[in-house]
């Protein structure tokens, strides 16, 4: 079954971390997606770009397109994974391997668009 691993944290926080930070924290997502793609489990993978660069698209009588996400949290989504693994209990563990405090990761089944398409 597919699962997005969907990641969130303060935005402000992450930004100020040091280049040494940053590159410990993918060294540590990188190990795990290594060892998730050498089982075929590892799907796309995404880090987005920070919601200073983000416009978003509101529904209404006319469409409106504003800058920024303007979503009221304090925490914001940084960027996603999609695996393939046997259950939802598999991809909790997979998601408590790639947390980072004080952020949080929510995992969420994903029902495929277009019936057939592969993973990769």
């Amino acid at each position: 079954m597919l699962y997005a691993i969907i990641c969130y944290n303060d935005e402000a926080a992450v930004g100020s971390w040091t280049a040494e930070e940053d590159a410990a924290v993918m060294a540590r997502h990188e190990k795990v997606i290594a060892g998730l793609a050498a089982q075929g489990k590892m799907g796309p993978v995404a880090r987005l770009k920070p919601t200073t660069l983000a416009t978003t698209v509101r529904s209404g009588r006319e469409k409106a397109v504003l800058d920024g996400p303007f979503a009221e949290t304090k925490e914001q989504m940084l960027g996603f994974y999609v695996l393939d693994v046997a259950s939802l209990a598999e991809a909790q563990e997979i998601a408590k391997q790639l947390v980072e405090p004080p952020g949080c990761i929510e995992v969420r089944p994903v029902h495929s668009f277009f019936p057939g398409a592969p993973l990769a």
